[in-house]
């Protein structure tokens, strides 16, 4: 009995035909955007490209045309375009925005020039790539034997809507319990995301050597990751806990820093999407395919927007909020010192320093503790256990900070550090069973 194989082999010829009728409507997309190239785009335009390129993709994919030397080439301009529409359609959707992020007056710095400016620099590279990009694909369709068609999608299809009113912001707008301690904690995260940029050294590099250098150590695509998903929590964390709240109506440091972080937000979806098609389509250790992919797109002048503008304005606007930060951090914080000393019985080893740093997490504010003469972060279990390390004989600890985790950090030692058992310790630090 001959078994039906599970994948039939089709040839080149016989493919041709059935790619034409599934890319007629990204062709029709592709007359429409190269008729636009040298004028300004709108959302819409970027969302038909990017969902118009991932189904044309994913239709390449299935039929494995990544992997078939006549048609590699056609899939990997694809999904190049995919990657630029996306990072297109996240700047013009924060230039949408700008205005009512509220940083214009607020910032200083000339923050929303700046980021203005990049964004502008950007999208017109992003367009004239983009419309490149886009011409090859019609010819590389062209030399495979597609029939192209002339027509252009509908322009009714890209028309934004433009909104002039707006309904009173009335939803949610109530006390949260423990919202001043959310306030803190917000300020605290902008604060670290702020650290996280310093250690970058963030700076324009004009030399194209020098500026590939520090983007492979800085600002690979792994990194860009890192830097988008530390923003985006720290926005998620502000609109959970403190958007549309009595609070936020009332300081309006409040706004700005979400607005701060919402425009840094956008700048890095930007890099991760062109890091995403330096390192994955134009790659110097990939294929023949990514040297024709570098014939139509410079990486260079690519690598100059991530660095150069849009990593240099996310940092901007992420630095120019740090005395707002500051700012709100001693507002809404009320800063105590605790003294405790460790019974007669006891060690400040590795689980017991553990449930210290668990309570600081927990508020996310900032602790410092005292030892000795010795100063650390409470939060970093590592520091916490080099302090007692280089400090064996010290029975007291003096600890900094907010008076919600001092609090609970005074609770923990009361009960011997949970050294009897978890089970043992009092209610409000139920939450460090659940770490």
């Amino acid at each position: 009995m001959t078994e039906t194989p599970l994948e039939e082999v089709i040839q080149e010829r016989q493919f041709i035909g059935i790619l034409q009728t599934h890319a007629e409507v990204f062709f029709r997309l592709t007359n429409t955007l190269r008729g636009r190239q040298q004028k300004p785009w709108n959302p819409k335009h970027y969302y038909q490209l990017i969902h118009q390129a991932n189904e044309l993709e994913s239709f390449l994919d299935d039929y494995g045309a990544r992997y078939n030397r006549h048609y590699c080439f056609l899939t990997e301009l694809v999904a190049s375009l995919r990657a630029f529409a996306q990072a297109g359609y996240s700047l013009v959707h924060m230039q949408g925005r700008l205005v009512s992020y509220g940083i214009q007056e607020k910032a200083g710095d000339g923050v929303f020039e700046e980021v203005s400016k990049a964004a502008d620099h950007v999208l017109t590279l992003i367009r004239r790539s983009t419309g490149d990009m886009l011409a090859a694909a019609a010819t590389e369709a062209s030399r495979l034997g597609m029939e192209l068609t002339p027509e252009e999608m509908s322009d009714e299809r890209f028309l934004p809507v433009v909104v002039r009113q707006r309904l009173p912001r009335n939803v949610g707008v109530e006390d949260i319990p423990e919202e001043e301690q959310r306030i803190a904690e917000v300020a605290s995260k902008y604060l670290l995301a702020c650290e996280m940029l310093d250690d970058l050294s963030v700076r324009r590099i004009s030399d194209a050597n020098e500026r590939r250098r520090y983007l492979s150590a800085a600002c690979t695509e792994e990194h860009a990751r890192v830097y988008e998903a530390t923003v985006h929590n720290l926005q998620s964390a502000y609109d959970t806990y403190i958007k549309n709240t009595v609070l936020e109506s009332h300081d309006e440091g409040l706004p700005v820093l979400r607005g701060l972080a919402s425009t840094a937000l956008h700048l890095f979806e930007g890099v991760t999407f062109l890091t995403h098609f330096c390192e994955r389509h134009e790659s110097d250790t990939r294929s023949e395919t990514a040297k024709q992919i570098a014939e139509v797109v410079d990486r260079d002048l690519v690598e100059d927007a991530i660095l150069n503008h849009l990593v240099h304005a996310a940092n901007l606007a992420m630095v120019s909020g740090r005395a707002v930060a500051k700012s709100l951090l001693r507002c809404y914080t009320n800063a105590q010192e605790l003294e405790v000393d460790l019974g007669p019985d006891l060690m400040l080893h590795a689980r017991p320093a553990s449930l210290i740093v668990g309570i600081v997490n927990h508020y996310g504010t900032p602790v410092e503790m005292e030892l000795g003469d010795q100063k650390c972060n409470a939060a970093s279990i590592l520091e916490l256990l080099l302090a007692v390390g280089s400090h064996p004989d010290e029975r007291r600890f003096v600890f900094r900070g907010d008076s919600h985790p001092l609090h609970d950090i005074g609770l923990l030692f009361q009960h011997g550090l949970g050294e009897g058992g978890l089970d043992g310790l009092p209610s409000e630090l139920s939450y460090l069973q659940r770490k």
